[in-house]
């Protein structure tokens, strides 16, 4: 690899869609966690 050569780091817009699905993954994994709690208690209320 010679000095002149890009670097292999991906482009803003990649990484800024990355975070979006890494915040979106832990907002899905808090409702399902929720959704099932409600769900548990309504069960066996």
């Amino acid at each position: 690899m010679l000095w002149s050569d890009p670097r292999d780091e991906p482009p803003p817009e990649m990484s800024r869609v990355q975070q979006k699905l890494n915040r979106l993954g832990w907002v899905l994994l808090v409702v399902t966690g929720v959704v099932m709690l409600l769900l548990l208690s309504v069960a066996y209320s």
